[in-house]
């Protein structure tokens, strides 16, 4: 089908209001416009650059997990938390009380995508696969009595009650199916869809299915990084396009909006890969901003450690890579060395500006590697 001739769906009579039940898409697309196909070029052409990068650099892994912490801050804050990156990094007994809520949504959501990413190495990206990875995004959250895990069996909405809905997705009876046939979709090799077409297409329907009570948003965009994982786009989960929604929500929820009433889906297709390609960049620069300043740090701080200190401001320094908030206690661990000994190389990277004080507390003091975060939640 020629994505010039779609049709969105129909608007269904239920008792005493009426759900938009979305058409199947599990058939071929063909995308002829010339826009459109210069943007999936260009999409593609960075995202194998970004691909390139994640292979050079060492380490890799250490900034991945501040990719996926960043992701999880910005896709909860679409649904309106206010934890950021820093305290997202922060343990449980670090956080005020009231943002207590927030921050377990963050964690949920840094949990779920690492237990699917790994999950995906002996399961496909499947229906079985997005309900295990909603139980995880539910738990001990506010939506934990919304059937963690499992498909809605009641009608949900969009909006701040069911008569004054800004949208209805399909009636609870229509979701197994359509889910089924969104299933079949991605899978569907003999279509031929370009893969960040098919994942834009895909999304939109999660969206517009809504299949669970509560935390489809999060996981639809969290679908979006499992893709790329399951079908081998990166060979390293370095992409996430909630940053993208968050800064540009409005036109997000307008363009999907549109394809429901106005079949547009071709202008959703072209805000989606325009958000691929300026993501990318900026995990590229991401990359870069970080090899740059890894190496000034090993080239000029690093070095004012006499050699007996050496081993230790070396160890303390990876170990910063991969969780960037420490406090006195735990470095004394980590070097296997008493307080004091701590408490003098802490000293140290706070005075040469690796790391700065964050909780304001004059006992159990945490401090974070500012620059390093900052590279990331900028």
């Amino acid at each position: 089908m020629n994505i010039k001739e779609f049709q969105a769906g129909i608007q269904k009579q239920q008792y005493q209001y009426k759900s938009f039940t979305p058409a199947l898409i599990n058939h071929a697309w063909v995308v002829s416009d010339g826009d459109i196909l210069r943007l999936l070029s260009d999409a593609d052409r960075v995202l194998g650059e970004l691909n390139a990068f994640s292979q050079l650099v060492p380490d890799v892994d250490f900034f991945i997990r501040m990719h996926i912490t960043k992701e999880a801050t910005q896709s909860s804050r679409i649904e309106g938390t206010q934890t950021n990156m820093e305290e997202a990094l922060l343990d449980a007994q670090d956080i005020e009380p009231d943002k207590g809520d927030d921050w377990v949504e963050v964690q949920n959501y840094i949990s779920a995508i690492n237990e699917a990413i790994e999950q995906l190495e002996h399961l496909p990206l499947s229906n079985r696969l997005l309900k295990a990875t909603h139980h995880t995004l539910m738990q001990g959250a506010r939506g934990e009595t919304k059937q963690p895990g499992e498909f809605r069996n009641s009608q949900n909405w969009i909006g701040m009650s069911l008569k004054n809905a800004l949208f209805i997705p399909p009636h609870q009876d229509e979701v197994a199916d359509l889910m089924s046939d969104l299933e079949k979709f991605i899978h569907n090799d003999e279509a031929s869809v370009p893969h960040l077409i098919k994942i834009a297409i895909a999304h939109y329907q999660f969206e517009t299915i809504h299949p669970f009570l509560d935390g489809n948003g999060r996981l639809g965009r969290l679908m979006i990084a499992l893709y790329f994982a399951s079908f081998g786009l990166l060979h390293k989960p370095a992409l996430y396009l909630s940053d993208y929604f968050e800064r540009n929500k409005t036109a997000y929820v307008d363009h999907l909006m549109a394809v429901r009433e106005a079949n547009k889906m071709e202008a959703w297709l072209a805000f989606f890969l325009h958000g691929v390609r300026e993501t990318a960049e900026n995990s590229i620069q991401v990359f870069k901003s970080i090899l740059l300043m890894k190496e000034r740090l090993e080239r000029e701080v690093l070095p004012r450690f006499s050699t007996r200190r050496q081993a230790n401001a070396q160890k303390l320094m990876r170990h910063l890579y991969q969780l960037p908030l420490v406090n006195i206690k735990q470095v004394a661990q980590l070097l296997a060395v008493n307080t004091n000994t701590a408490a003098a190389m802490v000293g140290d990277f706070e005075k040469y500006g690796i790391l700065k004080e964050l909780t304001g507390k004059r006992r159990n003091r945490t401090f974070w590697f500012h620059e390093y975060v900052l590279i990331f939640s900028r």
